[in-house]
């Protein structure tokens, strides 16, 4: 879990921490072990494709994909030109686990419970639509 001091002097200029801060950043060996972890974390992009939809009020379809970095940056470049603030929220915990399986040196595809959906519940159910998503991570060409 050796960190090169070029990447502590890249995290400290990135995180906007003063020298107090940053010596309290490393001293949590955590922030090491994530930081040794990084490379692998930054080649991997993380997927959400819609694989349900019904009465979706932002137009989500089956097959429109959400695209994050390995550390859970929305890349909305390559995603829907619309896009639910809730059906992203619902991502959030499931890019969480992907990473700290990443970090425990876990195929973060190897998660069982993969799938999330929006909060929304539905019209059978008192809402207006329902979008789920089947979250996995693809290596970066």
């Amino acid at each position: 879990m050796e960190v090169q001091e070029s990447v502590w002097a890249f995290m400290q200029k990135r995180l906007g921490y003063n020298d107090e801060e940053m010596k309290k950043f490393r001293e949590d060996p955590k922030n090491a072990h994530v930081l040794s972890k990084a490379p692998e974390l930054m080649n991997k992009t993380i997927v959400a494709e819609v694989v349900q939809s019904h009465g979706c009020n932002s137009e989500h379809k089956v097959g429109d994909k959400f695209y994050l970095d390995g550390a859970g940056n929305l890349l909305a470049h390559l995603c829907p030109k619309r896009m639910c603030i809730y059906a992203l929220g619902c991502i959030g915990p499931a890019v969480l686990t992907m990473n700290e399986l990443i970090y425990a040196g876990v195929n973060p595809n190897d998660m069982k419970f993969n799938r999330v959906g929006c909060p929304d519940v539905g019209v059978q159910c008192g809402g207006w639509g329902r979008v789920v998503m089947e979250v996995r991570t693809e290596d970066r060409a």
